[in-house]
Parts: structure tokens; sequence; C-alpha cells
């Protein structure tokens, strides 16, 4: 099972009161997700594949993330997220926005990870991810919305 913090629309978390994923989230309560974009410092982007037995399986992901554990801070989530879905440990992620949906009762915490790890050394994390690529900035805006999960980061970077 897993524990999330509950927070309101302001971005506090409201103390006393925990969710649980897979069970319905009441209005005015938010969970947090954080979401990592890897730019490689030779200025290409990393796509993840999701694993044809999960939501959206067989799409790209522009982004590393998930919804942070209980007690976790938005960094540490991103941090954990990056690493179990890609391999890469980095302490040079930085916040580049946020954005708030009633829809799914999500806080989303987006962050940009700027690494110069070597390009083959990533790895799938299994039930996840099933392949992985780098491309160009261009190559990557011109990715349609039937390939990719989500564009949700790209109003907060330089395209």
């Amino acid at each position: 099972m897993e524990i999330w913090d509950a927070y309101d629309k302001s971005f506090e978390k409201i103390e006393g009161k925990t969710l649980v994923r897979g069970e319905v989230i009441s209005d005015g309560f938010f969970h947090l997700v954080c979401d990592v974009i890897v730019r490689h410092t030779d200025g290409t982007y990393l796509l993840m594949q999701r694993d044809h037995k999960k939501q959206f399986g067989g799409m790209w992901e522009a982004t590393a993330g998930g919804s942070a554990l209980q007690g976790e801070t938005p960094l540490e989530c991103a941090t954990r997220e990056l690493r179990e879905e890609t391999g890469i440990v980095s302490q040079n992620l930085k916040e580049v926005g946020k954005i708030v949906s009633p829809q799914t009762h999500s806080i989303y915490v987006e962050f940009l990870c700027t690494t110069d790890q070597y390009k083959d050394n990533i790895s799938l994390q299994e039930g996840e991810t099933i392949a992985f690529r780098w491309v160009s900035r261009d190559e990557l805006i011109r990715i349609g919305e039937n390939e990719l999960v989500t564009k949700r980061i790209w109003q907060f970077l330089d395209f």
C-alpha cells in the first residue's frame, strides 16, 4: 500500500490527513507528483518508453516521475523517481515550476536534470519502462500527441 501526504491547492500539507494510492481523493485534497525531464549536456533529451502493461503502454515519456511517498519533499521524490526509472543519480535537479490539477487531484512539481552521464548507462525499471532513446530538442518538439504521454513540463522550458 502506497501512502501519500495530503495537500491543499496552495501546496500546504494538511496535517493528520493521508491519502492512499487507488482510493478516491476527495475534492479539496491533492497529492504530490514530481516529474523530471533529463537533458544531456550535449543538448539531447531522454525519452523512456512505457511498459505495454501500463496505462498508455508503448507510448514515450519525456519525464521520469511519480507520486511522492508520505514524508518526501518534492526534491526527494524527484531524485528517487529519477534513480528508479532511469538509473541516473544526480544532485543537479532544478525545480522549474508547479501545476495544480483539480481534475487529477494532483500538484505536479516539475524538475529539470542536466547530466553528463554516459548515454548508454540508462537503467530500465521492470514493469515501468521497456526502452529509452535520446532525441534532439527539435525531435522532442515534433513528437506527436499519440506518441508522447504528457507535455506538461514543456511550459516551463525554453522550447
